[in-house]
């Protein structure tokens, strides 16, 4: 009801909004241009108002005609503008990844902090899936590569998302938009801004909803799930400002939004369902035996999904800033930013993405994961002679709560306790009516608060006219702490345990061990309850930036720079253990330390910018060598996820960004490319899940793949380019053609690097049909996403309790997310 009346609000606040521009008189229109060279691209980079072509940065700037010509709507529509920029998401849409050269935050764990930044107006966003909504009127979005470890709220390793709103204005202004298309798509949005006090007030209020049926459907089978389509989409959005000028020198912008998504997604595809039946039968038939119908024919692309339970998913995001500019009479500026976030997700899960009732987590609250934000930064930045100076401080509380349930459906039993481990349970009393009972499974509760102290100053000197020297330096200190209690109810590891030996002697040792560790998986495994584990983690760390830039003309700049940048270390939000061999057999012990280190970066980089042609054509190419030391790998091994530290990974390679304003009048491109050869060092850690195959076999540890390859979500070439044309039409109408492009070499999915999880190059098209009256004040729009319906992976997976790559390849079941299919439709813009 809510998500209809903002809607309808919407909606009629554009049919207003037309009215008011068809009777309102025509605006003047822009004189013409003089010349066809591209207008100056202004960026903050580096905090301060810089065009682009003087930053020694790699800056891929998208404008907000960009974002509206490609249908951008939120951080994961970016990929297609930004070669080098990979965003996923899985299990929900709010764990959403971003990578940029290959390099991001890997899995479903909200205990790491993202690779890839994201700031919204200057606030930063704890993770990347907090940062996944509608982000209204863009005035730009910057996507900066490399380690930015100095100026963007926490250090990251691989680079930050800016995302710069539109400020309220001080003249009237309105605008409206209604959107339809296929898959059921409807949406709308206004805005309004103006003075409320002359030259002193001004305003901006943003309201927009929009919803779409699912992307795939769904066999149910036997419920409870009643839903037959999933990944659909509703969503609500209100967003308002204030901007006061009290005084010349003084500005203040407040702002306060709030969304809320209620939608059903993800479920999941399978890919592969054991490469033979062979002597072994693969999990799926037994599957399938135990509940006829759990799946169907592999066909990931037909996007038929088999689900029994819910997928709900509700998220509510609210907060607001404050930001204060003062110029003083001192010379410099004060920047004050105080911001306040408030975030949760209520997440519901068909665990094993079946229609038999295996695994799931419940819709009624109990699973979920939410973040508290506060964040205040200060800046005081000014020039002295040839030296242009700021320094700052950031702080930030954090608080994180994960509430992780996850319930044994009907089948699990008779699928797992009867069929995979072929019935030995029963022979130490683990029966149905004794543990693995529907609705029982694991409660578990982390609470874990952050807090980040930051110093930091970023100085550039010109030694002469031509040659700038930036010196960027910043000490973290991230102290965080962890609270964790567990509960579980129907486990079965402490039966398992104290039935070895009669196992042994009914079975032999290997088939002991083998049942044993089956009943002693993490989330049946007793030994964890009553624990109430509490960590502790202090990282002090310097990061930074040396930049040295040449002008040599008016047209030719090049730079060199070094930058280091970290990701904070933390805590594994997953129930961990150890195997312990003792003379009774094998326990399982729960591991109280689930720490891990934090991700450092380095990063060298020799690039040029140039203008040709009158400044018609930018082109911007820099190279770079990038290492990254203790990478944080998150992995789900098919029953559990366990963060890995990988000692090194190291890339090199280049990245191109271009803008042309071509001799044709009205035509224009824009784009670049990035290549990025990122691999895993060749060193092979001691650890199990390292362990080559032994000769003969095709087995070995979960991720011996890793060493000496290139690592999942890397691809070796991605090339993004637009271009646009507009030419009068008849009368006073002009016609805007503009079509976007993303071009991605092949690269897998999976973190283990599973060839069946390899995702082929693949090539994807945006398109756009527009006619305006020249005064541009409405439009109709015919557009496409994904124009040629590519069918790609975005995440491919081990199905749950069926097969890890410690087990026979002919037993085992390959899982996937799939990127959006082909959408279409119209789109109805007004503006006064």
């Amino acid at each position: 009801m809510r998500f209809n009346a903002i809607l309808r609000a919407s909606a009629s606040a554009a049919v207003l909004a037309a009215c008011a521009a068809g009777a309102a008189q025509a605006q003047t229109a822009a004189p013409p241009r003089s010349d066809n060279s591209v207008d100056a691209i202004i960026v903050t980079a580096q905090r301060r108002a810089q065009n682009l072509e003087d930053v020694p940065i790699v800056v891929t700037v998208v404008s907000a005609q960009q974002l509206r010509d490609a249908g951008v709507k939120d951080i994961k529509d970016l990929t297609i503008l930004t070669p080098g920029l990979t965003v996923t998401s899985t299990t929900s849409e709010t764990v959403t990844t971003a990578r940029i050269r290959g390099i991001g935050t890997v899995g479903d764990n909200p205990g790491l902090e993202a690779s890839v930044g994201v700031l919204i107006d200057n606030v930063y966003r704890p993770r990347n899936g907090v940062s996944f909504g509608d982000l209204g009127e863009i005035e730009r979005v910057e996507v900066l590569k490399g380690p930015q470890g100095t100026l963007f709220g926490k250090s990251t390793s691989a680079g930050v998302i800016n995302v710069l709103t539109a400020l309220p204005k001080f003249v009237f202004g309105a605008n409206a938009e209604v959107t339809a298309g296929n898959y059921g798509a409807f949406g709308g949005s206004a805005s309004v801004t103006g003075p409320l006090v002359e030259d002193k007030l001004a305003g901006r209020l943003f309201i927009g909803a929009r919803k779409r049926d699912g992307f795939y459907d769904v066999n149910v089978g036997s419920g409870p799930r009643t839903l037959k389509e999933d990944q659909n989409q509703e969503f609500a959005t209100i967003r308002g400002q204030l901007l006061a000028k009290p005084t010349p020198d003084l500005d203040i912008r407040a702002i306060v939004d709030f969304t809320t998504r209620d939608e059903s997604c993800c479920v999941a595809v399978q890919l592969n369902t054991g490469f033979n039946n062979g002597a072994t039968l693969s999990r799926n038939t037994i599957l399938n035996q135990v509940h006829p119908g759990a799946t169907g024919v592999v066909d990931p692309y037909a996007r038929l999904a088999y689900s029994n339970r819910p997928t709900d998913q509700r998220v509510t995001d609210f907060g607001g800033s404050i930001e204060t500019n003062w110029r003083t009479p001192w010379g410099g500026a004060l920047t004050a930013i105080t911001g306040l976030r408030n975030w949760r997700s209520i997440n519901g899960q068909d665990s094993d993405f079946s229609a038999a009732d295996l695994l799931y987590r419940p819709t009624d609250g109990r699973n979920g994961v939410a973040f508290r934000q506060f964040s205040q930064e200060l800046r005081y930045s000014g020039e002295i002679g040839r030296l242009n100076y700021l320094v700052g401080a950031f702080y930030a509380n954090e608080r994180l709560i994960r509430e992780d349930t996850l319930l044994y459906g009907a089948d699990l039993y008779s699928y797992f306790a009867g069929r995979v481990l072929g019935g030995a349970p029963g022979l130490i009393g683990v029966t149905p009516g004794s543990a693995l009972q529907t609705d029982g499974g694991i409660q578990d509760h982390y609470q874990q608060n952050d807090d980040t102290t930051a110093l930091f100053t970023n100085d550039t000197f010109a030694i002469t006219n031509k040659w700038d020297v930036t010196f960027g330096l910043r000490y973290t200190n991230d102290h965080k702490t962890l609270d964790e209690g567990f509960h579980t109810t129907g486990g079965t590891c402490t039966q398992g345990q104290a039935g070895y030996a009669g196992l042994v002697r009914a079975a032999g040792a290997a088939t002991a061990a083998a049942v044993t560790g089956g009943l002693c998986l993490t989330f049946t495994n007793q030994q964890f309850d009553n624990y109430h584990f509490q960590q502790r983690k202090l990282e002090d760390q310097l990061s930074g930036t040396l930049k040295s830039s040449y002008r040599f003309t008016s047209d030719y700049m090049a730079y060199v720079s070094y930058a280091h940048g970290y990701k904070a270390g933390g805590f594994n939000l997953d129930r961990t253990q150890q195997t312990v061999i003792t003379a009774t057999g094998p326990t399982f012990v729960p591991v109280q330390n689930t720490s891990f280190k934090p991700e450092k970066a380095d990063s060298y980089e020799v690039g040029t910018k140039l203008q040709f042609l009158h400044k018609s054509l930018l082109v911007n190419l820099t190279a770079f060598y990038q290492t990254f030391d203790d990478f944080q790998l998150n992995i789900f091994l098919g029953t559990s996820f366990t963060v890995k530290d990988i000692p090194r990974v190291n890339s090199h390679g280049a990245d191109l960004d271009i803008y042309w304003r071509t001799p044709i009048e009205g035509l224009s491109f824009s784009g670049g490319l990035t290549y990025a050869d990122t691999q895993y060092s060749d060193t092979r850690p001691n650890d199990p899940d390292f362990k080559l195959p032994p000769a003969g076999s095709v087995v070995g540890g979960a991720l011996y793949r890793l060493p000496g390859t290139r690592i999942s979500f890397a691809p070796l070439y991605s090339t993004s380019f637009s271009g646009t044309y507009e030419h009068a039409l008849f009368g006073d109408f002009v016609g805007r053609i503009h079509a976007d492009t993303k071009y991605t070499s092949g690269y897998n999915t999976g973190s283990d690097l599973q060839p069946l999880k390899y995702q082929k190059n693949f090539f994807l098209v945006n398109a756009r049909i527009a006619i305006a009256p020249k005064n541009d004040r409405y439009s109709i729009e015919l557009w496409a996403q994904n124009l040629l319906d590519k069918g790609y992976k975005q995440v491919a997976f081990n199905g749950t309790l069926q097969g890890t790559e410690t087990d026979a390849p002919s037993i085992r079941t390959y899982e996937a997310f799939l990127g959006a299919p082909r959408t279409f439709g119209a789109t109805i813009r007004a503006k006064y």
